[in-house]
């Protein structure tokens, strides 16, 4: 079985692309049977979409692929601690475990802002966070140092 550092370099390798059409460097990959079923990144600008976050673009993936709404089986792995709306898609999903790196401290719904999995549902998420933490924050902070500089440059 490979290590929870390995799924999240995978991730990471999809906030990348993410990165290069400036868009918000979040990636994501869904395991099932220690296979990735699914790979998802950002993709709020380019499609013009609230609703198109890595987690959720992976989720519709791992559904298609395995036929069912329901992830009973899977593991998600992040780059960046999910936002209310991906917590809300992970836990109907029934996803059972995630990981993630960076922690959220605006918007994250693990630990950083508010935590819904900890709320008593039919259906309880293994959630852990900081793995490669460093790696992943450094990618999202360098995107939006990079942004104020461009924004600073268009004002000019």
């Amino acid at each position: 079985m490979k290590s929870n550092e390995y799924y999240i370099k995978e991730a990471l390798k999809e906030a990348k692309k993410a990165y290069l059409i400036d868009e918000v460097p979040v990636g994501c990959v869904i395991v099932h049977n220690d296979k990735i079923i699914a790979r998802g990144y950002n993709k709020r600008e380019t499609l013009n979409s609230s609703l198109a976050h890595a987690e959720i673009i992976a989720i519709k993936k791992a559904c298609k692929k395995l036929n069912s709404w329901r992830l009973e089986e899977c593991i998600m792995y992040i780059t960046l601690e999910p936002c209310v709306m991906c917590a809300g898609a992970i836990i109907q999903a029934r996803i059972p475990e995630v990981y993630y790196g960076a922690y959220d401290y605006r918007f994250g719904a693990h630990i950083s802002k508010t935590n819904l999995f900890d709320l008593q549902l039919n259906h309880s998420v293994k959630i852990n966070g900081g793995i490669l933490e460093d790696e992943c924050k450094n990618l999202i902070s360098q995107f939006f140092k990079e942004l104020r500089v461009k924004k600073l440059e268009n004002n000019e």
